[in-house]
Parts: C-alpha cells; structure tokens; sequence
C-alpha cells in the first residue's frame, strides 16, 4: 500500500530579521574588534542568507534586548532551564500555525480521522511534549498513536516520514500527522570559536506539519513515498554534532562538513539507486537525463550545496528549491526539508504526473538520508 504526502504546511516566527541585522548583533554580542568583524562579514556575504525568522527580537537589536542580558558581557548567560521555559512557550504555538496551513490546504481527511502523530525536534524537550499537547489542542482523540522523534537534528523529517511510510504499509486506514518544529536560535553561543560562528551564522526558526495517508486528493499534486536509503560517514563524527550544555544546546559544526559530503554523496546516491533496480542514469552516461526530474536537498549552508551539484552534475537551477529556501529562511534543521519540498510541490502542474524527486538531508553521525519520491497529479 503506497503512502502519499497529501499536504504540507509550515510557520516561521514573526521576527523574520535580515542577516546583516544579524551580523551586528553577533559582532556585539561576540565584542569583536574591526578586524574580526569584517571576517565575520565575509562569513554572513557567503552564507547565501537573506533572512532568517526567530522567536527572539533580540538578533534585530543591538541593545534593550528582550531574552539576552543586555549588558556588554550579556551575564548571566541564559541557562538551559530559562531556554526550555521559552521553548515550552513558543514551540507549541509555531507547531499548530504549521499544522493549521497543512490541513487547510487538503480537503479529504477531517482532523478527527487522524490516527497517528509524529512529533520531531532537536531544541527542546519537556513532558507531558509538545505531542500531548496538539492532540489537546486539535480536538484529536485521545487514543491517538504518538511516537517522539527527539535530537536527530537536520535529517530527522526523513525519519518521521519513514515511519508514517511503515504506519500506513501496515493499516491503509491511517492518516499520520508529522510535525517538525525546531528553535535553534534559543539556543545562540557567544564562544568565538570558528565552528560556533559558522552555527551562528545558518541557523533559525521554523515548523513544518505533513500529513501522509493511502488516499489520493482529485485534482491536486502529492507525492508517493517509494524508497529511503540512508548511510553514515564516520569520519565526520566529529565535525557535526549536537549536545546539552549548561547553556543550552550546543552545535558543533565544522568547515569539512561538506568535503565530507562531497565524498559520501555520490556513492550514497548511487546505492539508493542499485536498491530501486533502476538504471543509473546520472553515472553512467553523461548524454543521459539525470537520475531524477527534481531535486529538494536540505540547505544545510550554500556550500554544502554546491558540493553536491559538483558530485551528481547538478546545475543551481536543479537545486533551486533549496537555494530560495536557504536564501528565505536560513537553515532550521528538521523542518528545512520540508519547506523544500513545499516549495517545489506549489511549482507543479498536471504535466508533472509520474515524475520523480531526489531528496537529500544531513546531520550528526555524520549521516547521509535520501529518500525518492514520486509526483501524482490527478
């Protein structure tokens, strides 16, 4: 029994800041001198970010900040207890604005047939979850199925989306709610090292809902789930990682996370496609079409990006979807690729029917998701 992404929804925070906004605050926050500030604005030109959305207003200010101590040395630093109350706070509010713009964009299934919900995040944890609490919300039966996808970080929609693949193969009559809400920029760092710079400079706020079913919705295009393949490249441990510090969640990413991409994503690609049976197209004969129609790939950083256009002889046209989204709205970890594939559906017209789209994402392990997918158009 196939399953099919009947809609999408997302929500950013009101606070959609420029990233030359943001820039000022990090030089402010991090007491830079001029030298290092004009480095960090080489970072910021290259990021391929236009705005960024957060909870906080304080990343479009300089002073009266309204979370961060606004003092020189922004003592006492927020601790992880003062960021989860705000999560707690916020999370839920984000979640439901992406669920409502999901289910008010599809008309076959009512939100008291929802079965199941999966709820994903990396930035925050409390329970009774954000999980219970839509189910409150929503009005949804109590005997909904939860399932909590916690602290897998970029990749982890692909997860939620394999479970509610797996959900649905084994009782055609469900309809799967998947939520990805994650507030990264909670939890900002003001350490100057050059991994934090580079965290400080990509990520933001934002919420995705998908709700997956058997059925097809007439006159509309949704996208069949036929098949994941997911990999790990170990010697990138401990470039890309992700942990509970006394200040709030700490990233650590590394500027060799995308040579490391760079070295992992062609064989990856080509493993998902020795286990579909198909013809690998992309490898084998540069005069042959490309292994698929579109492409929506995790904007991670505009570099990761173009690594891998170089690897699979990808153009920035191919890749355009996550370059708007990138451009738009930062990197907001699990939901990104969900706002990627957003965005390419509302660009596809009945002549799209029986297309494919390739799906990439990335995150600690260092892990390597892909996932293709199939275009309806009824």
């Amino acid at each position: 029994m196939p399953s099919y992404i009947n809609a999408i929804g997302t929500a950013v925070p009101r606070h959609k800041i420029e990233q030359s906004s943001i820039l000022n605050f990090m030089a402010k926050a991090h007491r830079m001198n001029s030298e290092e500030k004009q480095r960090l604005k080489a970072l910021y030109r290259a990021s391929g970010i236009k705005y960024r959305h957060s909870v906080l207003p304080d990343f479009g200010l300089t002073q009266d900040f309204r979370f961060f101590p606004d003092n020189e040395d922004m003592e006492p630093f927020p601790s992880i207890g003062q960021r989860m109350e705000l999560y707690r706070d916020e999370a839920l509010k984000l979640s439901l604005q992406a669920v409502d713009d999901c289910l008010q964009s599809q008309k076959i299934i009512q939100t008291e047939e929802i079965t199941h919900l999966i709820m994903v995040s990396c930035t925050g944890m409390y329970a009774p979850g954000i999980d219970i609490e839509i189910v409150n919300q929503l009005g949804l039966r109590s005997n909904v199925q939860r399932t909590c996808i916690n602290f897998m970080g970029c990749y982890a929609a692909f997860n939620g989306l394999k479970v509610a693949d797996h959900i649905i193969s084994s009782f055609s009559q469900a309809k799967v709610l998947v939520v990805c809400t994650e507030l990264c920029t909670i939890h900002f760092q003001k350490k100057k090292d050059e991994d934090t710079l580079l965290a400080n400079a990509l990520f933001a706020d934002g919420s995705a809902a998908v709700l997956l079913s058997s059925q097809l919705e007439k006159g509309k295009a949704q996208l069949a789930l036929e098949q994941f393949y997911c990999d790990l490249a170990p010697e990138g441990k401990e470039d890309m990682a992700w942990q509970i510090g006394d200040f709030g969640f700490e990233m650590k990413l590394s500027a060799y996370v995308p040579e490391i991409i760079r070295k992992g994503i062609k064989e990856l690609t080509e493993r998902l496609v020795s286990q579909l049976s198909l013809e690998n197209t992309a490898f084998e004969d540069e005069e042959k079409d490309k292994i698929a129609d579109y492409f929506a790939i995790h904007p991670g950083g505009k570099r990761i990006l173009q690594v891998i256009e170089e690897r699979l002889d990808l153009s920035s046209e191919d890749n355009r979807y996550a370059y708007r989204v990138l451009q738009e709205f930062g990197n907001m970890s699990s939901p990104t690729i969900l706002f990627v594939l957003k965005t390419l559906l509302n660009d596809l017209t009945a002549s799209d029917h029986d297309k494919q789209i390739l799906s990439f994402a990335f995150g600690p392990g260092l892990t390597l998701e892909s996932m293709l997918l199939r275009i309806h158009s009824l």
